[in-house]
């Protein structure tokens, strides 16, 4: 997965946005305004993204390229490392994850309107 894919893909997700509020070389996309993924644009060497606290760990003990979330909550976030072993299938399910993480954790009417683009 190139930053061009990786940017298709998070943008193909209902509702989300792309901001810069770290800088101009941190990428953010958010759902309902909360964070779900981040890069730096000028590497794209790996990007963040949420989990379940105990996948967190399940993912870090399995995969060499998936670590603690670099400058994040460490128990929500990971770090995955791009170009060395995941597929950019498990890539894509990864940012869906999180996508649907802060999906849920929003307001119902938001949640049902994101839905509603989805169909």
């Amino acid at each position: 997965m190139n930053i061009e894919d990786y940017r298709d893909f998070c943008l193909s997700l209902p509702g989300t946005t792309e901001e810069t509020p770290f800088g101009p070389d941190t990428l953010v996309f958010k759902v309902g305004g909360k964070i779900f993924a981040l890069t730096n644009l000028q590497t794209f060497e790996s990007f963040n993204v949420k989990c379940e606290p105990e996948r967190a760990v399940e993912l870090r003990e399995r995969y060499d390229y998936v670590l603690p979330g670099f400058h994040m909550n460490k128990k929500h976030w990971n770090t995955v490392l791009v170009g060395t072993g995941a597929t950019d299938a498990q890539l894509r399910e990864w940012l869906t994850g999180s996508y649907q993480l802060i999906v849920a954790a929003l307001p119902k009417a938001l949640r049902a309107e994101l839905q509603e683009a989805a169909e």
